[in-house]
């Protein structure tokens, strides 16, 4: 892709195999309900910076996580802003980018963004 896609928005991001696409603002719904099961993680990425296309590298480059232990979702929020506020209003968390909100039993049990975002920091947050 040229660097006036990216530019423009017509890049489309690369995802881990075991992002789940955060797209609708219903989904929300059910990652509340999920968390009482297991940890969610909601990774606020910004398609348009360098220093949240590093999180997002560094995380997948350490990627240690099993299936069954988290859920994952992504978020463009160039694409779905009403989605990134709407998190940030629904969480009680001020909104970054880029930022990982771990919820758990229907509230944000952990949150912190931009050099922060590790798999490090997000197992300790467990």
């Amino acid at each position: 892709m040229s660097i006036l896609d990216r530019l423009f928005g017509t890049y489309e991001e690369t995802l881990h195999e075991d992002w789940k696409n955060l797209s609708d603002e219903g989904q929300l719904n059910q990652i509340i309900k999920d968390s009482f099961e297991k940890g969610i993680v909601i990774f606020k990425h910004s398609t348009r910076c360098g220093t949240s296309a590093m999180a997002k590298h560094m995380l997948e480059s350490a990627w240690d996580f099993g299936r069954d232990e988290l859920d994952f979702y992504y978020l463009d929020i160039f694409a779905h802003r009403p989605i990134s506020n709407l998190i940030a209003k629904k969480f009680k968390v001020v909104h970054h980018s880029p930022q990982i909100i771990i919820i758990k039993n229907g509230e944000a049990a952990y949150d912190t963004s931009h050099h922060n975002i590790s798999i490090g920091n997000i197992r300790k947050a467990l």
